[in-house]
């Protein structure tokens, strides 16, 4: 028994030899100082495009104002539809205009009195339609 245990740290011995060996072969190759320097250079050059992409974010932002452009945009946008609503409108009949042109602000601020005419030239308007519907059915 004592036997097998010599011989079997006589191997152990042999074969940490040989990874010792391998190491340092692979130290020589590697070059450890070399590859210890490039790292820390490329270190530096992350940090410093980390620290130029924050101020050229930053500056982007500042640059560009995200509330004042939406503003600027929601503008526009309503201009280019107010513009496509005029030529809409312009090619609609007569009575499908007054129907469009009519806003829900105009009609509360409207007076009751002109509320009323506004609701008898829709009722008289109604009527037409209907008949007209008829006609055609028959």
């Amino acid at each position: 028994m004592h036997l097998g245990e010599s011989v079997a740290t006589a191997k152990a011995v042999g074969h940490l030899a040989k990874s010792a060996e391998v190491l340092k072969m692979v130290n020589n190759l590697m070059k450890a100082p070399e590859i210890s320097r490039t790292m820390m250079e490329l270190q530096k050059e992350m940090l410093k495009a980390g620290v130029i992409e924050e101020i050229v974010n930053d500056a982007v932002d500042s640059a560009i104002d995200t509330e004042d452009m939406e503003d600027e945009i929601d503008e526009e946008v309503d201009k280019v539809l107010s513009e496509v609503a005029g030529e809409t409108i312009s090619q609609l009949p007569a009575t499908t205009k007054r129907e469009k042109m009519k806003q829900p602000a105009d009609a509360e601020a409207a007076p009751p009195q002109q509320q009323a005419v506004a609701e008898g030239d829709d009722e008289a308007e109604l009527e037409a339609l209907r008949a007209r519907l008829a006609d055609v059915r028959s």
